[in-house]
Protein backbone atom coordinates (compact mmCIF):
# COMPACT_ATOMS: atom_id res chain seq x y z
CA UNK A 1 0.00 0.00 0.00
CA UNK A 2 0.99 3.59 -0.44
CA UNK A 3 0.69 6.71 1.67
CA UNK A 4 0.95 10.17 0.10
CA UNK A 5 2.12 8.22 -3.01
CA UNK A 6 5.30 7.29 -1.14
CA UNK A 7 6.36 3.73 -0.38
CA UNK A 8 6.19 2.70 3.23
CA UNK A 9 9.35 2.14 5.19
CA UNK A 10 10.17 1.51 8.80
CA UNK A 11 11.90 4.60 10.15
CA UNK A 12 14.85 4.77 12.51
CA UNK A 13 12.67 5.49 15.53
CA UNK A 14 15.36 6.10 18.10
CA UNK A 15 17.24 8.46 15.78
CA UNK A 16 14.11 10.41 14.97
CA UNK A 17 13.20 10.64 18.64
CA UNK A 18 16.50 12.31 19.39
CA UNK A 19 16.11 14.70 16.47
CA UNK A 20 12.56 15.70 17.31
CA UNK A 21 13.11 16.43 20.96
CA UNK A 22 16.50 18.03 20.56
CA UNK A 23 15.26 20.52 17.96
CA UNK A 24 11.65 21.19 18.90
CA UNK A 25 10.52 24.16 20.91
CA UNK A 26 7.14 23.98 22.63
CA UNK A 27 4.07 24.24 20.40
CA UNK A 28 1.97 27.05 21.80
CA UNK A 29 -0.37 28.12 19.01
CA UNK A 30 -2.38 25.01 18.09
CA UNK A 31 -5.98 25.52 16.93
CA UNK A 32 -8.69 22.83 16.75
CA UNK A 33 -12.19 22.95 15.22
CA UNK A 34 -15.02 20.58 14.28
CA UNK A 35 -17.56 21.22 11.51
CA UNK A 36 -20.69 19.12 10.83
CA UNK A 37 -21.89 18.60 7.25
CA UNK A 38 -25.61 18.63 6.42
CA UNK A 39 -25.59 14.83 6.19
CA UNK A 40 -24.18 14.66 9.74
CA UNK A 41 -20.54 13.98 8.82
CA UNK A 42 -18.14 15.52 11.37
CA UNK A 43 -14.89 16.95 9.95
CA UNK A 44 -12.04 17.79 12.30
CA UNK A 45 -9.26 20.31 11.64
CA UNK A 46 -6.15 21.22 13.56
CA UNK A 47 -2.85 23.11 13.24
CA UNK A 48 0.41 22.40 15.03
CA UNK A 49 3.09 25.01 15.67
CA UNK A 50 6.75 24.76 16.62
CA UNK A 51 9.57 27.29 16.67
CA UNK A 52 11.97 25.04 14.78
CA UNK A 53 11.39 22.74 11.85
CA UNK A 54 10.54 19.31 13.24
CA UNK A 55 10.60 16.09 11.20
CA UNK A 56 7.32 14.18 11.39
CA UNK A 57 6.18 10.75 10.32
CA UNK A 58 2.64 9.71 9.49
CA UNK A 59 1.92 6.27 10.94
CA UNK A 60 -0.84 3.68 10.64
CA UNK A 61 -0.95 1.55 13.79
CA UNK A 62 -2.73 -1.82 13.33
CA UNK A 63 -5.03 -3.64 15.71
CA UNK A 64 -3.38 -5.65 18.48
CA UNK A 65 -0.19 -3.59 18.34
CA UNK A 66 1.70 -3.87 21.65
CA UNK A 67 2.32 -0.52 23.31
CA UNK A 68 4.84 -0.12 26.12
CA UNK A 69 4.86 3.12 28.05
CA UNK A 70 7.76 5.05 29.52
CA UNK A 71 8.70 5.04 33.17
CA UNK A 72 11.63 6.01 35.41
CA UNK A 73 14.24 3.32 35.98
CA UNK A 74 13.20 0.35 38.12
CA UNK A 75 9.47 1.09 37.75
CA UNK A 76 7.03 -1.08 35.77
CA UNK A 77 5.66 0.49 32.59
CA UNK A 78 2.04 0.40 31.39
CA UNK A 79 1.35 -2.03 28.56
CA UNK A 80 -1.67 -2.42 26.31
CA UNK A 81 -2.61 -3.74 22.89
CA UNK A 82 -4.59 -1.68 20.41
CA UNK A 83 -8.23 -2.59 20.09
CA UNK A 84 -8.71 -0.21 17.16
CA UNK A 85 -6.29 0.71 14.39
CA UNK A 86 -5.51 4.39 13.94
CA UNK A 87 -3.61 6.87 11.78
CA UNK A 88 -1.76 9.88 13.11
CA UNK A 89 1.35 12.03 13.27
CA UNK A 90 4.19 10.56 15.29
CA UNK A 91 5.39 12.91 17.99
CA UNK A 92 8.40 11.16 19.46
CA UNK A 93 9.69 8.77 16.87
CA UNK A 94 7.44 6.06 18.27
CA UNK A 95 3.74 5.46 17.46
CA UNK A 96 2.70 7.85 20.24
CA UNK A 97 0.87 10.45 18.18
CA UNK A 98 0.16 14.13 18.74
CA UNK A 99 -2.84 14.00 16.40
CA UNK A 100 -4.88 11.22 14.82
CA UNK A 101 -8.07 9.31 14.03
CA UNK A 102 -9.02 5.66 14.57
CA UNK A 103 -11.04 3.18 12.50
CA UNK A 104 -14.24 4.08 14.38
CA UNK A 105 -13.94 7.77 13.61
CA UNK A 106 -12.69 8.84 17.04
CA UNK A 107 -10.19 11.68 16.57
CA UNK A 108 -8.26 14.17 18.62
CA UNK A 109 -5.01 15.93 19.36
CA UNK A 110 -2.55 16.94 22.04
CA UNK A 111 -2.58 20.76 22.27
CA UNK A 112 -0.10 22.75 24.32
CA UNK A 113 -1.49 23.85 27.71
CA UNK A 114 1.26 25.73 29.59
CA UNK A 115 0.95 27.28 33.05
CA UNK A 116 -2.37 25.59 33.83
CA UNK A 117 -1.62 21.88 33.48
CA UNK A 118 -1.32 19.83 36.67
CA UNK A 119 -0.45 16.15 36.33
CA UNK A 120 -0.48 13.50 39.06
CA UNK A 121 2.92 12.96 40.71
CA UNK A 122 4.48 9.68 39.55
CA UNK A 123 4.79 8.38 43.11
CA UNK A 124 1.04 8.74 43.67
CA UNK A 125 -0.08 6.75 40.62
CA UNK A 126 -0.25 3.07 39.76
CA UNK A 127 2.81 2.60 37.50
CA UNK A 128 1.09 -0.24 35.65
CA UNK A 129 -1.70 1.94 34.32
CA UNK A 130 -0.73 5.62 34.63
CA UNK A 131 0.19 7.28 31.33
CA UNK A 132 2.82 9.85 30.39
CA UNK A 133 1.43 13.00 28.72
CA UNK A 134 2.66 12.02 25.23
CA UNK A 135 1.14 8.52 25.57
CA UNK A 136 -2.39 9.56 26.50
CA UNK A 137 -3.79 10.34 23.04
CA UNK A 138 -2.52 7.05 21.58
CA UNK A 139 -4.14 5.21 24.49
CA UNK A 140 -7.46 6.93 23.74
CA UNK A 141 -7.38 6.29 20.00
CA UNK A 142 -6.32 2.66 20.39
CA UNK A 143 -8.96 1.73 22.96
CA UNK A 144 -12.22 3.61 22.37
CA UNK A 145 -14.81 4.11 19.64
CA UNK A 146 -16.85 7.05 20.97
CA UNK A 147 -16.59 10.10 23.17
CA UNK A 148 -19.02 8.45 25.60
CA UNK A 149 -16.63 5.49 26.02
CA UNK A 150 -13.73 7.84 26.65
CA UNK A 151 -15.65 9.77 29.31
CA UNK A 152 -16.54 6.55 31.12
CA UNK A 153 -12.94 5.29 31.07
CA UNK A 154 -11.49 8.54 32.40
CA UNK A 155 -12.71 7.70 35.91
CA UNK A 156 -9.75 5.34 36.19
CA UNK A 157 -7.26 7.14 33.94
CA UNK A 158 -4.26 9.07 35.25
CA UNK A 159 -1.64 11.20 33.50
CA UNK A 160 1.60 11.49 35.45
CA UNK A 161 4.12 14.29 35.69
CA UNK A 162 6.90 12.60 33.74
CA UNK A 163 9.62 14.46 31.82
CA UNK A 164 9.89 13.53 28.17
CA UNK A 165 13.08 11.70 27.17
CA UNK A 166 16.11 13.77 26.15
CA UNK A 167 14.58 17.23 26.70
CA UNK A 168 13.95 16.33 30.35
CA UNK A 169 10.88 18.49 30.91
CA UNK A 170 7.21 17.61 31.18
CA UNK A 171 5.13 18.40 28.12
CA UNK A 172 1.93 20.28 29.13
CA UNK A 173 -1.06 19.06 27.11
CA UNK A 174 -4.82 19.18 27.03
CA UNK A 175 -6.87 17.13 24.59
CA UNK A 176 -9.84 17.81 22.30
CA UNK A 177 -11.61 14.53 21.41
CA UNK A 178 -14.33 14.13 18.73
CA UNK A 179 -16.25 11.13 17.37
CA UNK A 180 -18.21 10.10 14.29
CA UNK A 181 -21.52 11.15 15.88
CA UNK A 182 -20.28 14.74 16.17
CA UNK A 183 -19.81 14.59 19.95
CA UNK A 184 -16.85 16.52 21.40
CA UNK A 185 -15.14 16.83 24.75
CA UNK A 186 -12.08 18.58 26.16
CA UNK A 187 -9.86 16.73 28.66
CA UNK A 188 -7.64 18.90 30.86
CA UNK A 189 -5.23 17.62 33.53
CA UNK A 190 -5.55 20.15 36.36
CA UNK A 191 -4.51 19.71 40.01
CA UNK A 192 -3.77 16.04 39.46
CA UNK A 193 -7.23 15.25 38.09
CA UNK A 194 -8.67 14.94 34.60
CA UNK A 195 -11.33 17.58 34.11
CA UNK A 196 -13.76 16.77 31.31
CA UNK A 197 -15.91 19.34 29.52
CA UNK A 198 -18.57 18.74 26.92
CA UNK A 199 -17.68 20.89 23.92
CA UNK A 200 -20.70 21.37 21.63
CA UNK A 201 -18.83 24.08 19.71
CA UNK A 202 -15.93 21.75 18.86
CA UNK A 203 -13.35 24.55 19.26
CA UNK A 204 -10.15 24.55 21.33
CA UNK A 205 -6.86 26.44 21.36
CA UNK A 206 -4.41 26.63 24.28
CA UNK A 207 -4.27 28.23 27.73
CA UNK A 208 -6.13 29.26 29.84
CA UNK A 209 -8.53 26.49 30.82
CA UNK A 210 -11.54 25.63 28.67
CA UNK A 211 -14.06 27.05 31.17
CA UNK A 212 -12.18 30.38 31.03
CA UNK A 213 -12.55 30.43 27.24
CA UNK A 214 -16.29 29.79 27.62
CA UNK A 215 -16.63 32.77 29.93
CA UNK A 216 -14.59 34.92 27.56
CA UNK A 217 -17.20 34.39 24.81
CA UNK A 218 -19.45 36.75 26.80
CA UNK A 219 -17.15 39.62 25.75
CA UNK A 220 -18.12 39.03 22.10
CA UNK A 221 -21.88 38.47 22.15
CA UNK A 222 -22.49 41.32 19.69
CA UNK A 223 -20.32 39.83 16.94
CA UNK A 224 -22.27 38.68 13.91
CA UNK A 225 -21.56 37.65 10.29
CA UNK A 226 -24.47 39.89 9.31
CA UNK A 227 -23.49 43.43 8.32
CA UNK A 228 -24.28 46.12 10.89
CA UNK A 229 -26.99 48.68 10.25
CA UNK A 230 -25.91 52.28 9.58
CA UNK A 231 -25.46 54.42 12.67
CA UNK A 232 -27.69 57.51 12.92
CA UNK A 233 -26.64 60.34 15.24
CA UNK A 234 -27.96 63.89 15.28
CA UNK A 235 -29.66 63.50 11.95
CA UNK A 236 -26.50 62.24 10.28
CA UNK A 237 -26.07 58.68 8.98
CA UNK A 238 -22.77 56.80 9.15
CA UNK A 239 -22.40 53.83 6.81
CA UNK A 240 -19.82 51.09 7.48
CA UNK A 241 -16.74 50.85 5.27
CA UNK A 242 -17.45 47.88 3.02
CA UNK A 243 -18.51 44.41 4.06
CA UNK A 244 -17.87 42.60 7.34
CA UNK A 245 -19.07 45.32 9.69
CA UNK A 246 -20.85 42.77 11.87
CA UNK A 247 -17.46 41.32 12.75
CA UNK A 248 -15.88 44.59 13.84
CA UNK A 249 -13.93 43.86 17.00
CA UNK A 250 -13.18 40.19 16.35
CA UNK A 251 -9.59 39.61 17.58
CA UNK A 252 -6.97 38.98 14.93
CA UNK A 253 -3.83 38.36 16.99
CA UNK A 254 -2.38 34.83 17.46
CA UNK A 255 -2.85 34.52 21.23
CA UNK A 256 -4.91 31.49 22.35
CA UNK A 257 -7.91 33.54 23.62
CA UNK A 258 -8.08 35.49 20.37
CA UNK A 259 -7.74 32.40 18.20
CA UNK A 260 -10.47 30.68 20.20
CA UNK A 261 -12.94 33.50 19.51
CA UNK A 262 -11.93 33.72 15.86
CA UNK A 263 -12.25 29.94 15.39
CA UNK A 264 -15.63 30.01 17.08
CA UNK A 265 -16.71 32.79 14.73
CA UNK A 266 -15.82 30.72 11.68
CA UNK A 267 -17.48 27.56 12.99
CA UNK A 268 -20.66 29.40 13.96
CA UNK A 269 -20.98 31.37 10.73
CA UNK A 270 -19.60 29.15 7.94
CA UNK A 271 -22.26 27.87 5.56
CA UNK A 272 -23.05 24.22 6.22
CA UNK A 273 -22.18 22.08 3.21
CA UNK A 274 -23.91 18.88 2.07
CA UNK A 275 -21.34 16.18 2.80
CA UNK A 276 -17.93 15.18 4.12
CA UNK A 277 -15.77 15.83 1.03
CA UNK A 278 -17.10 19.37 0.62
CA UNK A 279 -16.75 20.01 4.35
CA UNK A 280 -13.12 18.85 4.23
CA UNK A 281 -12.45 21.72 1.83
CA UNK A 282 -14.42 24.10 4.03
CA UNK A 283 -12.37 23.12 7.09
CA UNK A 284 -9.17 23.48 5.09
CA UNK A 285 -10.13 27.06 4.18
CA UNK A 286 -11.00 27.86 7.79
CA UNK A 287 -7.71 26.43 9.08
CA UNK A 288 -5.81 28.55 6.54
CA UNK A 289 -6.80 31.53 8.68
CA UNK A 290 -4.77 30.09 11.55
CA UNK A 291 -1.66 29.41 9.51
CA UNK A 292 1.25 31.26 11.16
CA UNK A 293 4.09 32.24 8.80
CA UNK A 294 7.71 32.35 9.91
CA UNK A 295 8.40 35.66 11.65
CA UNK A 296 4.85 36.55 12.66
CA UNK A 297 5.56 35.25 16.19
CA UNK A 298 9.04 36.07 17.49
CA UNK A 299 9.88 34.83 20.99
CA UNK A 300 12.53 37.40 21.82
CA UNK A 301 12.77 36.09 25.38
CA UNK A 302 13.77 32.69 23.97
CA UNK A 303 16.52 33.88 21.71
CA UNK A 304 14.35 34.97 18.81
CA UNK A 305 12.57 31.67 18.18
CA UNK A 306 10.16 31.99 15.25
CA UNK A 307 7.12 29.86 15.97
CA UNK A 308 5.18 28.84 12.87
CA UNK A 309 2.65 26.30 11.62
CA UNK A 310 4.45 23.02 10.97
CA UNK A 311 1.44 21.17 9.60
CA UNK A 312 -2.33 21.22 9.35
CA UNK A 313 -4.50 18.11 9.55
CA UNK A 314 -8.12 17.54 8.49
CA UNK A 315 -10.11 14.34 9.11
CA UNK A 316 -13.43 13.06 7.76
CA UNK A 317 -14.64 11.04 10.74
CA UNK A 318 -17.21 9.00 8.80
CA UNK A 319 -15.21 8.20 5.67
CA UNK A 320 -12.12 7.53 7.89
CA UNK A 321 -9.97 9.72 5.67
CA UNK A 322 -7.12 11.69 7.23
CA UNK A 323 -5.52 14.61 5.39
CA UNK A 324 -2.37 16.57 6.13
CA UNK A 325 -0.31 19.37 4.61
CA UNK A 326 2.93 21.02 5.67
CA UNK A 327 4.32 24.54 5.76
CA UNK A 328 6.51 23.72 2.76
CA UNK A 329 3.78 21.93 0.81
CA UNK A 330 0.27 23.36 0.98
CA UNK A 331 -1.39 20.45 -0.81
CA UNK A 332 -3.57 18.15 1.29
CA UNK A 333 -2.31 14.54 1.18
CA UNK A 334 -4.81 11.81 2.08
CA UNK A 335 -4.64 8.60 4.08
CA UNK A 336 -7.68 6.36 3.56
CA UNK A 337 -7.64 4.25 6.71
CA UNK A 338 -10.17 1.81 5.26
CA UNK A 339 -7.71 0.86 2.48
CA UNK A 340 -5.20 -0.65 4.92
CA UNK A 341 -4.90 -4.13 6.35
CA UNK A 342 -5.86 -3.13 9.88
CA UNK A 343 -4.75 -6.53 11.20
CA UNK A 344 -1.23 -6.16 9.82
CA UNK A 345 1.66 -7.24 12.03
CA UNK A 346 3.79 -4.14 11.52
CA UNK A 347 3.45 -0.38 11.52
CA UNK A 348 3.01 1.44 8.23
CA UNK A 349 5.18 4.57 8.34
CA UNK A 350 5.75 7.40 5.87
CA UNK A 351 8.14 10.31 6.47
CA UNK A 352 6.19 13.51 5.92
CA UNK A 353 8.59 15.18 3.50
CA UNK A 354 7.90 18.55 1.86
CA UNK A 355 7.63 18.71 -1.91
CA UNK A 356 9.35 21.45 -3.93
CA UNK A 357 7.30 24.14 -5.60
CA UNK A 358 5.20 22.67 -8.41
CA UNK A 359 6.21 23.12 -12.01
CA UNK A 360 4.56 25.69 -14.26
CA UNK A 361 1.08 25.15 -15.63
CA UNK A 362 0.97 23.53 -19.05
CA UNK A 363 -1.24 25.52 -21.44
CA UNK A 364 -2.99 23.96 -24.41
CA UNK A 365 -4.60 25.62 -27.37
CA UNK A 366 -8.42 25.79 -27.22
Amino acid sequence: MRLFDWKFARSGLATLLAGVLASAAPAQACTNILMIAADGTPVYGRTLEYALQTPSDVVVVPRNYAFVGTRPANMPAPKWNTRYAFVGVMSFGQPFVSDGMNEKGLAGGALYFPDFVGYTPVAQADPNTALAPWEFLSWVLSNFATVAEVKEALNKAVIVDLPAPIVNFTLPFHFPIHDATGASIVIEPVDGKLKVYDNPMGVLTNSPTFDWHLNNIRNYVKLSPVAADPLKIGGKTFEPFGQGSGLLGIPGDPTPPSRFIRALGYVASAKQLPDGPQTVRLVEHIMNNFDIPVGFINSAAKGGELEYTQWTSVADLRAKKYYIKSYQDQVLRMVDLTSFDLDAKTLQVAPFKPNPLPSALQFVKP
